[in-house]
């Protein structure tokens, strides 16, 4: 097995050293649980915004005006789920 001298590493190549804190367990709970709320109140939020944009396309009062701002945030809703499945 080679050895590296870490006081001169070979040309082209460098190195660095890290310590990190390990992770509890109930810290660990907590960031989980802290992601999962932000999730949900995201997909509540986008679902809200994509139910109000398909009820102002249904409905008969709204203005065109309305209905083309409606179809626009829908295509961006659309275009971005489609680059975040796959990874475009």
């Amino acid at each position: 097995m080679s050895s590296i001298d870490l006081n001169s590493p070979p040309p082209g190549h460098e190195f660095s050293v890290s310590v990190e804190r390990m992770e509890t367990d109930g810290e660990r709970r907590v960031r989980l649980f802290k992601e999962i709320v932000l999730f949900v109140m995201t997909l509540v939020f986008v679902s809200l915004i994509g139910w109000l944009c398909f009820h102002t396309l249904d409905s008969a009062e709204s203005s065109p005006d309305a209905k083309r701002g409606a179809q626009s945030v829908l295509s961006a809703a659309a275009g971005g789920l489609i680059g975040y499945l796959i990874k475009k």
